[in-house]
């Protein structure tokens, strides 16, 4: 069955309240389904030499090169091992394609804006940066990522490119 819409309206409607949850060493994270392209398994990555650490280097998916960011090094957590369970989350930033690494990508949920709480103000840090709510459901918190803010923009001019 195909849908079509008639209104990007209708489209922004769909995805609404909708949310990927994934897992980064035991936490669970949320980013809103907008912006997630697709979900890969875990593929070889090429290295680019001269980049952060935390941007793992780039892979080709169906002719395009896409940069490819390790999460758990974003967040200044332990390097671990990709496995069968990694996931490679494909998100559009700013008109940039990313895949973001994480260590599994488990389901996508419906949250309601009421569920949705500010983060405590810590002083200026990449936790407040990263963050833009909380969400306390199915008995776990879930810390909701805001995908524009995972890069500066001078870390995007940085991406290679081609």
């Amino acid at each position: 069955m195909q849908m079509s819409f008639d209104k990007p309206e209708e489209i922004e409607d769909t995805v609404k309240g909708k949310y990927l949850i994934f897992t980064i060493q035991n936490e669970e994270y949320a980013l809103e389904i907008r912006v997630v392209d697709e979900i890969l398994e875990m593929q070889p990555i090429s290295e680019v030499p001269n980049l952060p650490a935390y941007i793992k280097g780039i892979i080709n998916l169906r002719g395009d090169i896409i940069p490819v960011m390790d999460l758990r090094l974003r967040f200044y957590k332990e390097f671990r091992e990709y496995d069968s369970r990694t996931a490679i989350i494909v998100v559009n930033i700013a008109s940039t394609r990313l895949g973001l690494v994480a260590d599994r990508a488990n389901k996508v949920i419906f949250i309601e804006d009421s569920e949705l709480i500010k983060p405590p103000e810590i002083k200026e840090s990449d936790y407040n940066r990263f963050v833009t709510a909380i969400c306390k459901t199915e008995n776990k918190i879930k810390l909701v990522l805001d995908c524009e803010k995972i890069l500066t923009d001078h870390e995007r001019t940085e991406l290679p490119s081609f």
